[in-house]
Parts: structure tokens; sequence; C-alpha cells
């Protein structure tokens, strides 16, 4: 069974004034990895440099002159599929264009455009683009299959702006598939399988079955997506959407893709009043026959992309293991509930 796992520590000390003071840090255990994460409270009210507002658009935001994905350049700059996957070169969906990354992390790596604008804003995209650029995605990797059947590693990806790793502003996701399993994906696998032999039900299920009863940390649902804030979070302000009984793109359908999107939107939206500017999206997907893990979307926020911004990794991050949030997941779910309103 799943393990929801939290504890509160304390750190003593004397302020400036003289007054001794606690000040409490609450440890959680990802009920999925085990990994801990740290909730330091005392920082909640801390003013981060650049947040304060909504950043403006980047320098270069108007600039599509060195632009590959801009529909000018994208037929002369920007590589073509191999004929077996694709034989006119790019797959296209509705104002979707998808082909090869220059820049390839594994055997099959694709980019697939959103909009035909150069820059868009967090929150501001449509949701039928985005849906057109994840049904992009789905029929790409469907391909893949048919061609390479052993590339069931796949993974569908966003980094919104420099900040979240982004090297281009046109909107775009990457896809990635590979017979070599990334450490997420090999672990997904075996802790999805080992709970699917050990207790008859599926991992993401009962999470998601714990996460409706307790309430707290639930935000909304998007048609056949339900969404809700991470328990022990790995970013700030953690969202997963999860598609529960869907453990293969091959039975999601095309309403569960639309639906996904507009839970994409959704959350942007709910970044925006953050005044955040950065984001990283991911679904992780193993094409095998173990029928073990459901569809999860995660999404985070990163360090605004702005002037004198902190990065949200710091040494704890890196040399500790631990993340270290700021706000409850019960809070995050507070304040994101109202831009799912009203959405089924």
């Amino acid at each position: 069974m799943l393990s929801f796992e939290k504890e509160i520590i304390r750190a003593r000390l004397v302020m400036p004034a003289g007054k001794t003071v606690e000040k409490p840090i609450e440890v959680r255990r990802n009920p999925i990895t085990g990994r801990t994460c740290r909730i330091t409270f005392s920082r909640v009210e801390e003013q981060e440099p650049g947040a304060a507002t909504l950043p403006d658009p980047p320098p270069f935001a108007g600039d599509r002159s060195r632009c590959p994905f801009c529909q000018d350049a994208l037929a002369a700059r920007t590589p073509r599929l191999a004929a077996e996957l694709c034989p006119a070169g790019r797959m296209q969906k509705g104002r979707s264009v998808l082909f090869p990354n220059l820049f390839p992390y594994g055997s099959h790596s694709a980019v697939s455009l959103f909009d035909d604008r150069h820059f868009v804003e967090i929150g501001t995209a449509s949701a039928d683009s985005y849906a057109d650029c994840l049904l992009n995605c789905r029929d790409y990797l469907l391909r893949v299959l048919e061609h390479d059947s052993a590339s069931v590693y796949m993974a569908i990806t966003q980094n919104h702006l420099p900040s979240a790793g982004g090297s281009l502003l046109h909107p775009h996701l990457q896809l990635q598939a590979d017979r070599v399993a990334s450490n997420h994906h090999r672990f997904l696998q075996g802790r999805a399988v080992e709970y699917l032999r050990e207790t008859g039900t599926r991992l993401f299920a009962d999470y998601l079955e714990h996460e409706r009863l307790d309430g707290s940390r639930t935000i909304g649902r998007t048609g056949s997506w339900e969404w809700l804030a991470a328990f022990a979070p790995e970013g700030f302000f953690e969202i997963w959407g999860i598609r529960p009984g869907v453990t293969s793109i091959r039975q999601a359908e095309d309403g569960d893709w639309s639906s996904l999107a507009r839970g994409l939107i959704n959350a942007q939206k709910f970044y925006r009043s953050l005044n955040r500017n950065g984001y990283n999206l991911g679904l992780l997907l193993i094409e095998d026959d173990s029928k073990a893990l459901e569809l999860r979307v995660v999404m985070i926020v990163r360090s605004n992309y702005a002037a004198w911004v902190r990065s949200d990794y710091t040494g704890f991050e890196v040399m500790l293991g631990d993340m270290a949030t700021f706000t409850a997941p019960e809070e995050t779910a507070i304040r994101a509930r109202p831009f799912w309103d009203n959405i089924e």
C-alpha cells in the first residue's frame, strides 16, 4: 500500500532581539518514489526578486529573424523525418508541425510546434493549438512503435523559457522514444510492475483514490483527467494530471488529448497568477505489455526568466538531493482550484 508520510522537525534559534523561536520544517516522503522533500514555511513570505509582477517578455521575443521554427524559415532550416516514418518529411495536425530534433537525445527525438506565433506568453495559448500538438505527438509516437517496436520508453516534454531549459522561444513540445530507459522510466517501470503484482491494483489509481478521499490536494477535472497538487513536491507548485485506467497511448482517445490540453492551459494560467513565467511539463510513457503504469503529466514552475532572479535549485537540491519548497501542497491546491472551476 502507498504511504503518505510527513513529519515536522523544528529549528531553534535566537533572534537578533534576543527572543528564542522555533521554526518548523515539514519533511514529506513521496509515496511513489520514496524521495523526501522539505517545506520551509519560514520562507513563504519572502519577496523573491523578479516575481512581484509578471516579468516583461524576453528582450528578443520580437526577433523572428533567427528563429528556425517560424513559418518563413521552417522548410529551409529544420530537418525532415526519415521516409519510413513519414514520406512527406514533416507531420501536420491543424496548426501543429512536427519534425526531427536537430540535436537528438535518443534514437527517436522530435519537436512538435503548437502555435505559429514566435512567442506565446504563459497561459495565453489556445487549448485547440495544444490539442493539435499533442495529437501530432501521439501520431508520431505510434509511427515510431510501428517502425521500432523496442523503443518503448517515451516522453513528451516542454521547457518554457530559458530558465526552464528552453533554447528557442517559439512554442513547442519535445518528443523522445528510445530502447534505453531514462532513470525515471526505469524506476517507474519497476515500481509500477511490482506494485501491480503485490496489490492487484495500479500505482497511480491507488494514489488518486487516496487523494480523492483526502481532498486537501485535489484541484479539479478536465474531461478524463484529474488534477491535484503533488503530496511531496519535487519542484515549486508541482501539479499532476492523471488519466486513470489508461496505460498506453494506443488506448488514449482523441478526447483524452483535448482534455489534457485544457488542463495544461489551466495550470499555466494559475502559474501566471503567481507572476511566474517559466515551467516544465513531462508525460512519461512506457509502451510495454505490463499495463501497469497509467498516464500522468507533471508540471512545475521554474525560476522566472528575468534579470537578477535566483535559481530554484540551490546546493540543498543539487548536493543533498532533497527539494526544498516554501508552500504546502494543500495551499497550492486551494490557490489553483479557481482556474478549474466549471471545467468538466
